[in-house]
């Protein structure tokens, strides 16, 4: 399984006995220092930036983001409603389908509203009319599929074949645009500026017999621009070429960027013994708290481990649960693994907090905000029986 590479930061110096277990930890000063490396980015190329709420949607931190960014993209009716509430800036909502009854309040809270394929816009033609009406002006846009598969997991791909996502762009026809005010394309996952230029070359040609009408061109996430060894000069010198090229505004709507190396999952291992290898089960569940290790699947990197160190014996880590497969990975642990020992996984404040869940029982995190600049520490949500009981009836 392949390791996902993490960058410890300033959590190397952080005490994981000061917070309670399993418990996320975010740092207010590394998401300031993500955040200005995409408004640098988007000052310089004269373009706007949206934070992507499915990726990181931990509203306490919405005024720091709002501090930077442009606003904020979401995906249905419920993280509009979160958007509207908490956060500054453009909303824009896209999702794979909308149902009828929501699709007004969409239209009310969101300046651009994106819709899967042409034939949705024309379903929707009088609750738009309607939310015009009522709501005041927004803008439609449309999500096409370059078709171009840039991606090494085909599931995270959206074009790859037989994707649900966007309309084929091989089948867009001038008929199609009427009403259209922009365009969205979203076709990357955590990557560099080559696949997007790849994806652009396909798109441009087809819809440069637009390029009067479209007053935007969404370019959508998984630009992972404020890893370290990103090619940010060549971004900027991209975008501005599209701006110019198109005559349309750009945008991009990193989600991982804007919470990259952000936050650790603090755990306690709970018990130890010996099945062929040491093993080890925590209170870090890997089906309730890190889902991504098992659909990716991934090994996430581990604070403080002596990777290297073939000396040391690996310990299988898994979590409370009751699901067989609920393992997190094998670690060489720094001392050896004992009932009331913390450890920390990195990089887990994106796309972890978001899809946590209580199967089984099992306890959602609690969670914290740290800023390391200045060492302050507040516990901004823990959880109870009671969310996990009022799930269900």
């Amino acid at each position: 399984m392949e390791t996902r590479a993490g960058d410890p930061g300033a959590f190397v110096q952080f005490d994981l006995n000061r917070v309670d277990s399993p418990a996320f930890v975010v740092d207010a000063a590394k998401l300031r220092a993500n955040c200005q490396v995409l408004a640098d980015i988007r000052d310089a190329a004269d373009i706007k930036v949206l934070a992507a709420l499915k990726a990181f949607s931990m509203w306490s931190v919405a005024p720091l983001i709002g501090e930077y960014l442009d606003g904020v993209c979401t995906s249905g009716l419920w993280e509009a409603r979160l958007a509207s509430e908490f956060y500054d800036g453009e909303i824009t909502t896209y999702s794979p389908a909308y149902k009828p009854h929501e699709l007004e309040e969409i239209c009310r809270l969101s300046d651009h509203v994106v819709f899967n394929n042409p034939a949705q816009i024309e379903r929707a033609a009088l609750i738009i009319e309607q939310a015009r009406l009522t709501a005041g002006e927004f803008d439609i846009g449309l999500r096409i599929n370059p078709m171009v598969p840039t991606g090494e997991v085909p599931r995270y791909d959206p074009s790859s074949p037989g994707s649900r996502l966007g309309f084929p762009i091989d089948q867009l026809t001038e008929e199609m645009m009427e009403g259209v005010d922009g365009i969205h394309f979203h076709n990357l996952c955590e990557q560099d500026v080559e696949p997007l230029k790849a994806t652009w070359d396909k798109v441009f040609d087809a819809i440069e017999p637009y390029f009067d009408q479209l007053k935007w061109i969404n370019m959508g996430g998984g630009h992972h621009i404020t890893r370290a060894d990103y090619q940010r000069e060549e971004l900027v010198e991209f975008l501005r070429d599209a701006r110019e090229d198109t005559g349309a505004d750009i945008y991009i709507e990193p989600g991982e960027a804007v919470a990259l190396d952000a936050g650790i999952l603090i755990g306690t291992i709970l018990d130890t013994h010996w099945n062929e290898m040491p093993v080890a089960i925590t209170d870090i569940s890997a089906t309730c708290h890190m889902p991504d290790v098992l659909e990716a699947p991934y090994r996430p990197a581990m604070l403080h481990e002596n990777a290297a160190d073939d000396s040391v014996p690996q310990t299988r880590l898994g979590g409370p649960s009751c699901l067989a497969g609920d393992v997190i990975g094998d670690y060489r642990l720094p001392v050896a693994p004992q009932p009331g020992q913390r450890i920390a996984f990195l990089d887990q404040a994106h796309y972890s907090m978001v899809k946590t869940t209580t199967f089984n029982g099992v306890s959602l995190p609690s969670i914290w905000l740290w800023d390391s600049e200045t060492d302050v520490l507040e516990q901004v949500k823990t959880f109870e029986y009671r969310d996990f009981r009022d799930r269900l009836s």
